[in-house]
């Protein structure tokens, strides 16, 4: 058996061996009762680690004892071995972890500087009268974490056969991918656009695809970071 099986098998024992003390250490209740949050440490860090080191070494010795011819090292080497990959493994996922927590501390989309925009174009089905200036028009993003007072660009205003469309902006402060644009025209009902973009709304150079609701209307847009066209 190659030394690499050996290792792997190893490192399976020493796996199995933690939870199982884990398990036994929860089920039975050993420790101080009367101070579980240390009892609990204990057997995390202290019983499990025991169980670890057991379970590579009995896993290496009865690979050992199995009749298999292998010029491998020692059972002592090779739980050491299974060991040290254990302890790389839970490093590097300790690593994973902080760097994810680090990255997802807090909820603002761009803590280092100025916010990105969704940049957005609402078209109305034939019909709607749509004004020409930002006067009788409030725009408002709505999430989880807020909700964001918009503007429109009455000079982006366009005509698109015999509907019109107006366009717009408002920050993306935070990083949330449940968010809707709500827009009302004076002497229309308010209507709310499902934005379809990731919690942390990458930066696109041009508008995405007509997306339409329920009363024919269309919307589409994209988000724009700072320093970005």
């Amino acid at each position: 058996m190659k030394n690499s099986s050996r290792i792997a098998i190893g490192v399976a024992g020493a796996v199995a061996g933690y939870l199982a003390i884990f398990v036994l250490f929860s089920l039975f209740d050993f420790g101080n009762r009367a101070d579980p949050i240390t009892s609990g440490l204990l057997g995390l860090f202290v019983y499990s680690p025991i169980g670890a080191i057991a379970g590579a070494v009995l896993a290496n010795w009865l690979v050992g004892r199995s009749g298999k011819p292998t010029n491998t090292g020692s059972v002592a080497s090779n739980s050491l071995k299974s060991l040290g990959v254990v302890a790389l493994l839970c490093v590097a996922g300790i690593g994973i972890y902080i760097a994810y927590a680090y990255a997802t501390a807090t909820p603002w989309l761009n803590p280092n500087g100025g916010n990105p925009l969704l940049m957005f174009e609402v078209r109305y089905p034939a019909g709607v009268k749509v004004p020409t200036s930002a006067q009788g028009i409030t725009i408002e993003l709505q999430t989880d974490l807020n909700t964001m007072p918009g503007e429109v660009n009455p000079a982006a205003f366009y005509r698109d056969g015999d509907q019109g469309v107006i366009a717009g902006e408002v920050e993306l402060a935070f990083r949330t991918s449940h968010r809707q644009l709500a827009v009302t025209i004076e002497g229309e009902p308010s209507r709310i656009y499902p934005i379809d973009l990731s919690a942390r709304a990458p930066h696109t150079p041009e508008f995405g695809t007509w997306r339409r609701v329920g009363d024919g209307s269309e919307i589409r847009y994209r988000a724009k970071w700072p320093g970005k066209t």
